[in-house]
């Protein structure tokens, strides 16, 4: 469960220290655990290709757009990355948003209902709509991909009828949907304050795991590892928060895509469900015998993963301030799976982390952002979203082969 601030083995008792932490990662990238480094690699390349290409990709300008039209799709990628983690797929993510966000403008517009209850509406429906997959893969044994491939289908026509003869709801511009997808930014020494606040959240969670784990008589990271780890966390992410602010500033609608990828970091890797999550990708059957309730670990990936189409949806249509009946077609069911897979989350199950929908769709939304600024069009960028998604599948396969070899040896 290799993070982008968890690259060190803590099996490794005798090492401390940044040293340690240098050593570990390489001990993992032999073995085959490559962590989130591809992506790292990859978007290091995207973005000096890019800029070279066009200076103004990494302006502040730019970046803070490219920061605001990736939370949608990223929102459903981390539920994507949920399923993934249990072997198992939807397909319908892009008209789940779709649907969800259409009830949701119905009953904001049409029917003068509150904000709030047209997306806590919005987001029962998408709950219910996980459920329901979960209970025809665990009653029946449908294939994911089969029920989710009907849900497609199915959503997208009960989307059309939704939407009805006029096919197209306008949100008002003065509505807080609106304008918290669009007009609403944090000021800047807000933050700052929550990058301090990462930083030491980071710190202090990292030591007293650490200390835990030292009770328990088992190996943990050293003061100072965790002393560099988050001060580079300070240094990085404050530089970013810096260059952001020089126009715009950080969005409202991004902060809040990182609190969810944030919280699901922690129920993947410091909850019995996210543990149990892992085992059933690992292996259903030895899961099931280790007492673990696999169907109900099912239905609530499901659940969540149409809880975060819903999310996603809802904040798609508020950046567009309009639900139509192309609302979360095309490429979104496509990009979101891509962008888990990219992130780094295993088509076979059992290995990913939240930190993959962050990182895959920044992958996906730089170079989506790179291609229009070179008026390319389109085509291009399907063509290098699927180049750039084989190579990740590509990898993930060869360090699983090396995974099993290094395993065996």
């Amino acid at each position: 469960m290799s993070t982008p601030t968890d690259l060190l083995d803590e099996r490794l008792i005798g090492r401390a220290g940044v040293r340690g932490a240098a050593e570990g990662m390489l001990d993992r990238v032999r073995s085959g655990d490559l962590g989130v480094l591809p992506v790292v690699i990859g978007l290091l390349v995207i973005g000096t290709v890019f800029q070279l290409l066009n200076p103004i990709f990494l302006s502040s300008t730019n970046l803070v757009n490219l920061t605001l039209e990736l939370v949608p799709v990223g929102v459903m990628a981390l539920g994507v990355v949920c399923v993934l983690l249990v072997g198992q797929i939807d397909l319908s993510v892009g008209s789940a948003g779709g649907l969800t966000s259409a009830v949701m403008a119905v009953l904001f517009v049409s029917k003068g209902m509150p904000a709030v209850v047209a997306v806590l509406a919005a987001l029962a429906l998408g709950a219910v709509i996980g459920w329901i997959y979960g209970q025809i893969l665990n009653r029946f044994g449908v294939p994911s991909f089969v029920i989710t491939m009907a849900g497609l289908l199915g959503l997208l026509g009960v989307q059309l009828y939704v939407l009805g003869a006029q096919g197209s709801i306008n949100l008002p511009f003065d509505s807080s949907l609106v304008a918290f997808a669009q007009l609403a930014f944090l000021p800047p020494w807000l933050s700052y304050a929550l990058v301090v606040v990462a930083a030491v959240w980071l710190f202090l969670s990292g030591h007293l795991h650490a200390r835990r784990r030292r009770r328990a008589g088992l190996s943990a990271r050293s003061v100072n590892l965790l002393l560099a780890r988050s001060a580079a966390l300070l240094v990085g992410v404050g530089a970013v928060v810096w260059y952001l602010n020089q126009t715009r500033g950080v969005g409202w609608m991004f902060v809040l895509f990182l609190g969810l990828v944030l919280v699901m970091h922690y129920v993947l890797s410091r909850t019995r469900f996210g543990k149990s999550m892992y085992a059933v990708g690992g292996n259903a059957e030895a899961a099931r015998r280790a007492g673990i309730n696999v169907k109900a670990v099912y239905t609530s990936v499901f659940v969540l993963c149409s809880t975060f189409a819903a999310v996603g949806g809802v904040l798609a249509a508020a950046r567009l301030a309009a639900v139509n009946q192309a609302s979360g077609g095309g490429d979104v069911n496509l990009n979101a799976i891509a962008a888990a897979v990219i992130g780094g989350t295993s088509l076979f199950g059992g290995r990913g982390t939240a930190f993959a929908a962050l990182l895959g769709i920044v992958v996906i939304q730089a170079i989506s952002s790179g291609l229009t600024l070179l008026n390319l069009d389109s085509s291009f960028r399907f063509m290098v979203t699927g180049a750039v998604l084989l190579l990740a599948v590509a990898v993930d396969s060869v360090a699983r082969r090396s995974r099993v070899s290094h395993g065996r040896a």
